[in-house]
Parts: C-alpha cells; sequence; structure tokens
C-alpha cells in the first residue's frame, strides 16, 4: 500500500508541475478509493461488480436507457439515455421500438447511430462477428436470456424483438455499454487493446491507467447532455479493499472520497470533520443458496438458518448503518407485500434442523474479502457463522477475492456442488435484477443469475404473468406474489440492507446520494485546499 500511495502522490505532483502558470484556475480532481481490489474493466460493460458500473461503466459509457440519479429522495428509476423513448409494438408484444438520440458522438469523434447499436449487440452475442467478445458476453448473458434479435430500421431507430413478452425488458438494456465501432475496428477488435484506450459516449474520456493501481476520467466538455457535463477536471479511481487503508488515505488527504467506511471509523472520520452520507437504497447482503446439493436442497434447513440470524446484532456491529432484512427487497418497495417474517428463534431453528436430520449441519459458504456492495464481508460473516453454529450448523467459510466470488457465481452450483451458499450483495432496484433472475428456472447458472438452481412450476408461471403484463398497476400485484412466495420458500439467507455509507472530505461539494447502487459523480466540485 505504500507503494500506492507513493505513486498517488508522485503523480500529483507531476500533474501540478505540468500545470502552466499562467493558467486561468487550477486543476480541479476528484479522487475516490473503491472497495474493489482491482480497477474495473474499461472495455465496455465492466466486470467488479455494480462498483464497477458506478464508477466506470457509467462514466466512460452510456447505454440505450440510464439511471435517474438525481434525486434522494426516492427510490431511482430508468430515464432516456441514448434513446430518447421507448415503447412496445401495439401489433406484437414481443417487439420493442427505441427511437435513439440524434447528434451524439463518441469519444473518438464518430456519430452514434442505430447500426451501432446492432454492432453492439453482436459484439455481446453474435459469436464468430469479428468483433464478438466472449468476456463481454460473459457479463451481459444474465440480462440477454430473454433477447432475440436487433435490427436497424433507420438511423435513428432500432427494433428490439425478445423470445416472449418481457414487460421488464428496457431495466435490462441499461447494463449494456455502446462502445464505439471505429475504436474497435482501429485496434482490430482486440479487447485488450481498446480496453487500454476505450471510447464511449460518456460524461469522462479515459486519461490514463496504472494497472491495478488508479484509473484516470477526464472531463468530457461536449457530452450530449449538457447539465452532465462533469463540473471537476479529473476522476482518479483508486482500489483500495482494505477499509483501515481507506479510512487512513482520506484522513490523510491522499483521497476525497471513501466507499463502505467500517463502523468503528465513522467517529472519527466525523472528528476530522468527513462527511458521512448514507441513504436507504434498494439493495440486500442475501446467500444465494444451492437447492440441489447438500443441506439447504430442505426448506426446514432454509429456514432453520434465517430462524438462527439475530440481524440486531448485525445491525449494532455495523454502526447502525444498515436495516434488518428480512426478505429480498426492503419494505419501502412497493412490491414488498406480507413476507414471512423470520424473526431470531434459535430453539425453532435447531428443532427444524432436528426435523430435517441435519444436525449437526454442515454447510460451506463462498464469500469475498471485499467489493462492490459486500459492506464489511469478513466480520459480517463471521458474526452469521457464530450464529447458526449456535443451533446446530457447522460453517466452512471458503474465502476469496471479489472476481473470484463473480466467477463463481456466473459459473453456478454445478461446477462447485460442494459450496452450499454465496454472498453476493445484490442491487434489487428493478424487478428482474431484484428478484426474477434468482428464482426463474430459466435463468439457471450459467445462463443467467439463478446460481443455486432453484426451481418452482409455480414460481415460474407467475413470472411469466408479470413480464405478460404491461399495465403496471397489474403487474404490480404479481410481483408482490412473487416477492411473497421467495419468502415463504426461503430462497435465500438474509441479513441485511446496507445504507450505503461513504466518507466524504470536506472540500466535496454537490453530491446528491440517489437511492440506487449506482451515483452521478458529474455535479460534484472540489474546492481549493
Amino acid at each position: 500500500m505504500k507503494r500506492v500511495l507513493a505513486s498517488i502522490g508522485a503523480a500529483f505532483v507531476l500533474a501540478a508541475a505540468t500545470v502552466p502558470l499562467a493558467s486561468a484556475r487550477a486543476e480541479t480532481v476528484l479522487r475516490i478509493a473503491m472497495t474493489a481490489g482491482d480497477i474495473p474493466l474499461t472495455a465496455g460493460i465492466p466486470d467488479q461488480g455494480f462498483e464497477g458500473w458506478r464508477f466506470v461503466g457509467y462514466n466512460l459509457y452510456d447505454s440505450l436507457v440510464l439511471w435517474d440519479l438525481s434525486r434522494g429522495d426516492r427510490i431511482a428509476d430508468i430515464k432516456p439515455g441514448l434513446a430518447t423513448e421507448w415503447a412496445v409494438d401495439p401489433a406484437n408484444n414481443r417487439r420493442w421500438i427505441f427511437k435513439l438520440r440524434p447528434g451524439v458522438k463518441f469519444h473518438d469523434g464518430s456519430v452514434f447511430t442505430a447500426q451501432d447499436v446492432v454492432w453492439n449487440m453482436e459484439r455481446m452475442t453474435k459469436e464468430g462477428a469479428p468483433q464478438f467478445n466472449a468476456r463481454q458476453f460473459a457479463f451481459a448473458r444474465g440480462y440477454l436470456t430473454n433477447f432475440e434479435s436487433v435490427e436497424a430500421i433507420d438511423e435513428q431507430t432500432v427494433v428490439f424483438t425478445t423470445k416472449t413478452p418481457d414487460s421488464l425488458f428496457p431495466y435490462n438494456l441499461s447494463f449494456l455499454m455502446m462502445v464505439s465501432p471505429r475504436r474497435s475496428a482501429e485496434v482490430k477488435h482486440d479487447a485488450d487493446a481498446f480496453a487500454r484506450n476505450p471510447s464511449g459516449t460518456g460524461p469522462y474520456r479515459f486519461g490514463r491507467m496504472v494497472p491495478g493501481e488508479r484509473l484516470e476520467l477526464l472531463r468530457n466538455a461536449e457530452y450530449w447532455d449538457a447539465a452532465r457535463v462533469p463540473k471537476h477536471d479529473r476522476l482518479v479511481l483508486l482500489p483500495m479493499p482494505e477499509a483501515s487503508t481507506r479510512t487512513a488515505s482520506l484522513l490523510s488527504g491522499q483521497v476525497d472520497w471513501i466507499e463502505a467506511p467500517s463502523p468503528d471509523a465513522i467517529p472519527r472520520l466525523r472528528s476530522a470533520r468527513m462527511q458521512i452520507v448514507t441513504n436507504s437504497y434498494p439493495h440486500n447482503w442475501t446467500y444465494q443458496l444451492n437447492f440441489v446439493d447438500g443441506a439447504f436442497k430442505d426448506l426446514r434447513v432454509r429456514q432453520a438458518a434465517n430462524y438462527a440470524l439475530n440481524r440486531a446484532d448485525m445491525k449494532e456491529m455495523l454502526g447502525g448503518v444498515a436495516l434488518e432484512g428480512f426478505a429480498t427487497v426492503p419494505p419501502s418497495t412497493a412490491y414488498y407485500g406480507n413476507p414471512v417474517r423470520y424473526d431470531y428463534d434459535p430453539a425453532k431453528a435447531r428443532a427444524l434442523l432436528q426435523q430435517a436430520g441435519c444436525l449437526p449441519c454442515n454447510v460451506t459458504f463462498a464469500i469475498s474479502t471485499s467489493g462492490s456492495g459486500q459492506m464489511q464481508p469478513l466480520p459480517m460473516n463471521e458474526l452469521v457463522k457464530s450464529q447458526l453454529e449456535a443451533v446446530g450448523f457447522k460453517v466452512n467459510l471458503q474465502v476469496m477475492d471479489w472476481n473470484a466470488l463473480l466467477q463463481l457465481g456466473r459459473e453456478g452450483r454445478e461446477k462447485h456442488t460442494g459450496v452450499d451458499g454465496i454472498n453476493i450483495s445484490r442491487a434489487t432496484q428493478d424487478p428482474f435484477n431484484g428478484m426474477l433472475r434468482f428464482v426463474a428456472s430459466s435463468q439457471a447458472a450459467p445462463r443467467g443469475s439463478n446460481w443455486g438452481h432453484y426451481n418452482s412450476p409455480e414460481m415460474d408461471a407467475l413470472i411469466t404473468e408479470a413480464l405478460s403484463t404491461f399495465d403496471a398497476t397489474q403487474r404490480l400485484a404479481v410481483l408482490t406474489r412473487i416477492h411473497e412466495k421467495m419468502s415463504q420458500d426461503a430462497v435465500m439467507l438474509w441479513v441485511a440492507h446496507d445504507l450505503n455509507p461513504r466518507a466524504l472530505s470536506p472540500r466535496v461539494r454537490g453530491f446528491v446520494q440517489a437511492q440506487s447502487w449506482f451515483q452521478d459523480l458529474t455535479p460534484i466540485t472540489v474546492e481549493a485546499r
């Protein structure tokens, strides 16, 4: 870490030395310490989980559909991005018609057109196409299980066709970044070469990268949305997986912003006049469970695990910066309904294990040392382990870095039959990504995000009904039943909902913390020292 901090200091000395003395103003720089263990991939769809989307994906790139991150008083929803509007074809509810935003340019100067959308979709789906990228396909696959085809009708219109009716399809498009075909062609569609000099349409341009240490993005003064042209000149992203290192870096002035400060550091940060920012947002910290191999295929064992948790202890350990998690989405969600409430009941948990003939009940959880939305994963997992073992479980924690855990999650239980659960925190800001992708049989990994291969004909019927219901009010009732059934079937081990804490230097101004996993950095200003 000393080497990283030294390189940070050296880089900024160099930057300061190169600013002309006659400059009208000093360059403004926003330096952020991420929880990621490495710099997120810059080639389009990022890695490092949703932290990759937050800091790289939606800054270098745009998708057809973006997230409205301008407010903090309500859960964020989608808004027009590179598409200005969309609608289902009245004659065919499997066809979605998207009108594109005119006049948008990639960072390399090429104009964004409907043909570029088709090219990008083929980059993510069409094996054998010159631009096909297997890694981007792997990252996009969970959002494309219902995608059938796309065609350009004219320069500003594209039509997507889904395999089956899909009322939530626009949400999935929000995760598919549009990259420049011209830049890709310049590097002969070499994905690594493209990542070293990427071109998107986003509010920031690529500046430079020191692998494993820092990524610098530059203000895109020509961004198509004038209201979101960044109010600082440079954004510097630094991977710092250790919470104590992030805290020390903020207190010493090496960075201006840190993600997920440890709870015991918050009083010290506040006393140093740092801003502690929190907000409720759609996020859960859970374990997806294996429904085929091992103990959790028995409903009674899944219920026992949920009754074994004293979530109030978890909230206290986190310094109060969390909500107790009893279900997949937080209670403020419109389709929360009336799920089973798994209140702490160790006697009931032990009795269920006895009924299931699983006492002691051996389980293995795959967990990470850090990562996007993982909060404080090591102490949190240790507390879960101790509470489960108090009622009769025997818990083995299989520890790995964040990207390795994500890869394990993408591969599914078939390649990891000895793993009984995976601790990957999730965004729940839309119904598909928050619920459906974890319980639809069509989403069984590696095709999608149903890691443990949960399979219920009743649930599949509810999902089909929801996706075929284009009236929002009617769909809400179906989504509520889905959420309630997830609870009845104890499809996850629910622990907490994060309040998304971050700590900011007093010099940082203009940040509005959206109720979203993603955040808009463009309005932020950084006062001179």
